[in-house]
């Protein structure tokens, strides 16, 4: 008898841990998504102050364009020509990058976002790709310390 309440004791705390752990990864996992979510407020909205507050200083980007015609090419961006970019789009201009979903995955205290999307622009689709996302856990708070995405008309 008491080999069998050993067992369902060890049983329980088993699962017990295990739904722990399990609400934690989900609680980063949401953490995660929040810091992409929050880029691309800032982002549509031109608010560079925003889009910083979940980057990195240090944040690496690039781009990876699709063409048939003229080749594929990767290019680089600095975050400070990142951020001229996106305050001098003009106010009449309309854009949008619908995330279509989130694939999360953390280990410790990093963690890499893939994302597909599809972008618009004054209401007609322009292209689409995935963006990627590294993140690191900084002070509690995660940081984009790399994007690359993808572009295809």
């Amino acid at each position: 008898m008491k080999c069998i309440t050993m067992k369902v004791y060890c049983i329980i705390l088993f699962l017990a841990c295990f739904s722990v752990n399990a609400q934690q990864l989900q609680q980063e996992k949401e953490e995660v998504q929040k810091s992409i979510e929050v880029f691309f407020e800032g982002f549509h909205q031109k608010d560079t102050v925003k889009i910083q507050s979940v980057c990195s200083s240090k944040m690496i980007l690039q781009s990876i364009s699709e063409s048939v015609s003229k080749g594929n090419k990767l290019s680089d961006e600095t975050p400070s020509k990142f951020y001229k970019s996106i305050a001098s789009i003009p106010q009449n201009s309309k854009f949008q990058e619908k995330i279509l979903s989130y694939n999360i995955q953390i280990d410790g205290v990093m963690a890499h976002v893939w994302a597909p999307y599809e972008f618009y622009f004054n209401d007609k689709f322009s292209h689409s790709g995935v963006n990627t996302f590294t993140l690191f856990k900084e002070n509690n708070v995660w940081k984009i310390i790399y994007l690359i995405d993808t572009r295809r008309k």
